[in-house]
């Protein structure tokens, strides 16, 4: 079994942990931004912020150590920002996909990324790092995704659609194809996307329409 780490300890991690062992990994620690968050699993021990974090990795004398952030919501910059804090500690990001989710063999997936339960990624698929693709949730063929996007559960991105990094389309939303999401975007759940969004936006409704601009209290909150 090869050890992996997670930062973020609450449903996200409880979501991950659940197959994660099937992908020949073993949970060694957690950690957590929040000084108050307790080990959801026995046995795993949990250490807080960046401190925690060092005293940890100055005890740790295995080689190899991946890592993944469990981090969802709008938190696209914050997950990818953590990763890159990860690796530059030497903990490696790794890519997960759940047995039940597709794959297309052309589909190419950067580090970080992980593929929640039924999910699919269809052919010519490009995936950026820290990207989620939540359950349920399909990417179809020659769409794009930048760093940090997080796909919500039962939302649909059509062939050919495009998304900047650190975006989150919403639970069970739509969108058509050859649409383009700018950056940091926030598509409401259950909209239905049909014109191209511009960068921090947070867009809801069927047809869905531009309400107001993304601020960082409702990126971090939404």
């Amino acid at each position: 079994m090869k050890s992996i780490v997670f930062w973020g300890a609450s449903g996200h991690a409880k979501v991950l942990n659940e197959f994660i062992e099937g992908l020949g990994y073993k949970l060694v620690a957690l950690f957590d931004n929040s000084p108050e968050a307790p080990s959801p699993f026995a046995g795993v021990p949990i250490y807080h912020g960046p401190s925690g974090f060092a005293r940890w990795r100055a005890t740790w004398e295995e080689s190899d150590i991946h890592g993944l952030v469990a981090i969802g919501g709008a938190r696209g910059r914050d997950r990818h920002e953590i990763q890159r804090f990860l690796q530059s500690h030497g903990v490696v990001p790794v890519v997960v996909a759940h047995p039940t989710a597709f794959v297309a063999k052309s589909a190419v997936m950067a580090r970080g990324t992980q593929v929640l339960a039924n999910a699919s990624i269809c052919a010519d698929v490009s995936i950026g790092e820290a990207c989620i693709i939540n359950t349920g949730s399909n990417v179809d063929h020659e769409s794009s995704l930048g760093d940090g996007v997080h796909v919500a559960p039962g939302a649909t991105l059509a062939g050919c659609v495009s998304v900047g990094p650190y975006s989150l389309i919403g639970v069970g939303a739509v969108v058509l194809p050859r649409i383009r999401i700018g950056e940091g975007v926030i598509i409401g759940g259950g909209a239905v996307v049909t014109k191209d969004v511009p960068d921090r936006k947070v867009v809801y409704g069927n047809p869905a329409r531009i309400r107001r601009d993304v601020d960082d209290d409702l990126s971090a909150n939404e």
